[in-house]
């Protein structure tokens, strides 16, 4: 927190998340949309040769369109990152705001495929990286910003472990 917020007693922390989140939320939603109206379901558009292509592709799943029809689950599972999400943001209240902002990519990935499967019962999955058919899963944005964001939170949890640094319990 800047030291002019800090003395007025301003927390800028609901605001970086709130920012993160909406950004992502956005980005996701728009570009999902774009290639919807774009590019016919199962069609394909070359980005960067074969190594990078849009899809169409209607993910029934979990990221990288894991774990089909499971749409029940994965409703549940976003209640639970919410949560989890509320808690870490809590919990690291004065912490880096960097920390906050991973908290709000992962919200707004969260949000992105949740609203998805809400209104659609699936999510649009268009980015395709690999080389022929050796392909990493299809994925979107919302995809890409989950898996950042906990991998960060995944870090901070792994880098500030009392026992990793050598302290006793």
């Amino acid at each position: 927190m800047s030291s002019e917020a800090a003395r007025r007693g301003i927390r800028v922390e609901p605001a970086i998340v709130g920012s993160a989140a909406l950004v992502i939320l956005l980005a996701d939603q728009v570009s999902k949309a774009a290639v919807s109206s774009a590019i016919p379901i199962g069609d394909r558009v070359r980005l960067l040769g074969d190594f990078v292509q849009l899809w169409n592709a209607q993910n029934h799943g979990a990221a990288f369109s894991l774990f089909q029809g499971g749409t029940l689950l994965f409703l549940i599972v976003s209640v639970l990152a919410f949560g989890l999400i509320g808690y870490l943001y809590r919990s690291w209240q004065g912490g880096p705001l960097w920390l906050y902002a991973t908290l709000g990519v992962a919200l707004g990935g969260i949000l992105g495929n949740l609203i998805d499967r809400l209104r659609y019962g699936y999510v649009t999955d268009f980015i395709s990286v690999g080389f022929g058919e050796v392909r990493w899963p299809t994925f979107n944005v919302a995809d890409a910003s989950i898996v950042i964001g906990v991998g960060l939170i995944a870090l901070r949890l792994f880098l500030t472990d009392p026992s990793r640094r050598g302290a006793t319990s």
